[in-house]
Order: C-alpha cells, then structure tokens, then sequence
C-alpha cells in the first residue's frame, strides 16, 4: 500500500493486478477489519479520482471485482457506490452507442464489460442482500440490452451476470423473465463453435435460474434440450467446461419438470451420463443427478440401452452428501434389479468389477 503513493500509472495496473491475485488467493480472509483498513482506503481514493472515461479505471474494476468476490457480505459497506458506478458506466456507454454527442464519450464496449464482470463480482459477494441494490435500479432493463448485444465479450458477460443475479433475486428478473430465457437459448443456436464462452455462460444462466423458477420455465425446456443434445453429442469442438455445463442445465431442467423431459430421455442418456461421469462432486452435480433419478423414474425402459454408462455416472461420485439423492439413486438400481429380474444379471455382469463392487457395498444390491 506503501507503493500507491509512489507509482505512476503503468505500474499500479500491476499494483492493481497483484491485490486482485492476492484477493482471489487468500478468499475469505482477507475479510477482516485490520487489513480493509489498510487495503481499501488508498483503492477507493483511486476509484473517486478516475473519471468516468479514463481507461485506467478497467484495471481497478477488475481488482474490485476480485476483492469483491473475497470480501462476500464483507464487501457490503461499499457496495452502493461501486455498484451505482457500474451502472452509470454502462448507461453511458449505451448512450455513446447511440449518440456519441449527446454522451460526451466516445463508445468504448470495454467500460461495459468490466461494469457487467464486478457487477456479477458484487451478486456473486453480497449474495441476496445485493436484492435492495438491484431493486432501486434499472439494471434489469440494461441487462437486457447487453445480452442482446452484438459484440459477444459483452454477451458473455451479461449472460454471467444474468446466472448470478438469478442465484442472488430472480425475483428481480421475472418480469422480464421470458425476454431473457429468448436471449440465452438464442446463444445455444448454431454459430456456438465460433463464440463458446457466451454459450457456456447461456447455458449455466438456464440451469440457474430454472432451479428458482421451478415449472416457469416449462416454454422453453425443449428447445433448450434440442441444442444442448448435439454439445452432449459432438466427440470434439467443445472444451470441458461447456459439456459440463450441458449436462447440468440438462439434469436441473429435468429435475424441474421431468415430464416434460422423461420422454425424450433415449435420445441423450448415453452422451449426458458420459458427460456427467466427468464432473466433480459439487452441489451442480447434485441438482444434475436428481433430475437424472427423476426423468429414470417416470421412463426406466427409456434409459435401459444406457444403464451401464449410467452406473458409471453413478459410480463417478466420491461422496454424496445429500441423504436424498442417495436415496432417489437406491431407488433407481433397485427399481431396476426387480424390474428386470432374472435378466438383472445380464445388465449388471458386463460392468467393471470395481464399479460392481462400489454399487453393491454403497447401494446394497
């Protein structure tokens, strides 16, 4: 902090750059009242001295944004003004879009894109009580616009914050919830090779909020499921983290409307549960999982040509900490042991041994 005083501008980019690297490594502990006081005092001073169109502002948003995602609830004492100053940087911005004249700045989408990233930095932080913020302002509406816009860096971070803001307040987007569920599906379409991070942000925002919307996202399930089978498909193209994505928003769709999905279930059960069987043990992997034990459930003969990679997605987990799913997951290997009976053995021989022996001792087969 010492430095501050001392550095001109290209090095405290670097300055910047470091205490978000020691924010994003250090997490949660940084939270504490002795080192706030050391580290925030000569940051805020930065922050109130840039103007509004001063390029050095892109490094500071994106140390804020670390030390905002580290801080959680910590970060509350100075949420308003930086979030207010977001949305006066994109407002801005969108106005220069239109009317460089009328704005006063020349249009530069990297003001924009860096407001989107610490705004889902703050939602991601502050949790639920970013819900007074998003409630005073007209985030919503430039939310939307930024989601429809054409340069996909900006996509891409508005569909990032679209997912946070569903996990903080959905509530906040429902009026327009249909609007934004057009605008991810649309970015699951058919250039999805060429822009994959805005895809990969579409797609998990559909899987976070259909987990708050529950049935209210019923419209849009199949079309979802229609491009969200050929990622699960495609043997290349794809990088890890958008089939994952897939397969998660596609057990979280089926876990909130598993009618809707269970008949359907033949024509993806094999490309899902090998895309499931790579995930890490997590709370996504969870929500996947439910629905995969209730789409199962309502069509088991559906799922049938696929029970051996489905019990290696099952075998794939180290520990599940929810006493539900691990029921819902014996009921479904039971189910099937007497629905098959006599030719129980027929499915379950051909498996490996060590994942035999892992179902029988976990699930008492």
């Amino acid at each position: 902090m010492f430095a501050f005083g001392k550095y001109q501008r290209r090095n405290l980019r670097i300055l910047y750059d470091a205490i978000g690297t020691l924010a994003d490594a250090v997490g949660a502990e940084l939270n504490q009242a002795k080192y706030l006081a050391i580290l925030m005092p000569p940051l805020i001073q930065k922050w109130q001295q840039l103007r509004d169109s001063d390029r050095d502002l892109f490094p500071l948003l994106e140390c804020f944004t670390s030390i905002a995602q580290a801080l959680g609830p910590g970060f509350a004492q100075y949420a308003e003004p930086v979030f207010v100053r977001c949305i006066n940087l994109i407002q801005t911005q969108e106005m220069a879009k239109a009317d460089p004249g009328r704005a006063g700045v020349s249009y530069d989408k990297e003001f924009i894109v860096c407001s989107l990233d610490l705004l889902s930095g703050l939602a991601e932080g502050l949790g639920s009580s970013i819900e007074s913020l998003v409630g005073r302002s007209n985030l919503r509406e430039l939310l939307l616009q930024c989601c429809n816009d054409e340069a996909p860096d900006v996509r891409q971070s508005a569909l990032a914050l679209l997912g946070d803001l569903a996990k903080a307040c959905v509530v906040h987007l429902q009026p327009r919830l249909s609007d934004f569920l057009t605008v991810a599906v649309k970015q699951l379409g058919s250039d999805i090779k060429d822009h994959v991070s805005v895809a990969n942000n579409a797609c998990w925002a559909i899987g976070e909020i259909a987990v708050k919307v529950g049935k209210e996202i019923s419209p849009i399930i199949i079309n979802v499921i229609t491009c969200l089978v050929p990622i699960l498909s495609a043997t290349e193209g794809f990088n890890k983290s958008l089939l994952e994505n897939s397969a998660i928003t596609l057990g979280r769709l089926a876990w909130v409307s598993p009618e809707q999905v269970a008949p359907h279930l033949e024509h993806f059960m094999q490309p899902w549960c090998r895309a499931l069987r790579q995930i890490r043990d997590d709370i996504e992997k969870e929500d996947a999982f439910q629905g995969l034990c209730a789409i199962v459930k309502l069509n088991p003969t559906g799922a049938l040509g696929s029970f051996a990679t489905m019990c290696e997605a099952i075998g794939s987990w180290h520990e599940i900490r929810s006493t539900d799913l691990q029921n819902e997951i014996y009921q479904v290997l039971h189910g099937y042991k007497q629905m098959l009976g006599n030719s129980w053995e027929a499915y379950f021989q051909p498996l490996d041994a060590a994942l035999q022996e892992k179902l029988i001792t976990k699930y008492r087969l």
